[in-house]
């Protein structure tokens, strides 16, 4: 029923910010913003498009999922696949974006780290070990 995962929307406050800091991650903007909500398509090489909700109402507000006490459901982060967390940790670095965890290893060789986009969201780029993307 299922083949593969369309797309991944995220809500974001700053169209332009949230577009930089993608961008630092390989995505670029293809598209938007169109629609009633407005959102913005971003595409990346591997084939993953994200696509950026334009209606978070304020750039400084908690993520309610991540940042307060009370858990509610809903999706937490979203993982990405990445075959050098070490190159990509430091290429991070280069444009002043702090690790928000990791690096953490997991049975079997994966390891992860983790970042916040600029409305909090949090990104994992993953890397398994012995088994690359492509």
């Amino acid at each position: 029923m299922i083949t593969a995962v369309a797309h991944i929307g995220i809500r974001v406050h700053d169209l332009e910010r949230s577009v930089a800091f993608y961008r630092i991650l390989g995505f670029e903007k293809t598209a938007g913003p169109v629609g009633p909500e407005p959102v913005a398509i971003l595409d990346h090489p591997s084939g993953v498009e994200i696509n950026l909700i334009l209606n978070a109402p304020s750039a400084t507000a908690p993520n309610i999922l991540m940042d307060v006490p009370e858990k509610h459901p809903g999706i937490t982060h979203v993982a990405l696949l990445c075959p050098d967390i070490a190159a990509a940790q430091k290429k991070l670095e280069a444009h002043g974006i702090a690790l928000s965890g990791g690096p953490v290893k997991f049975p079997g060789g994966a390891q992860a780290i983790f970042v916040r986009d600029p409305d909090r969201n949090v990104i994992e780029l993953h890397q398994r070990l012995g088994k690359q993307p492509g």
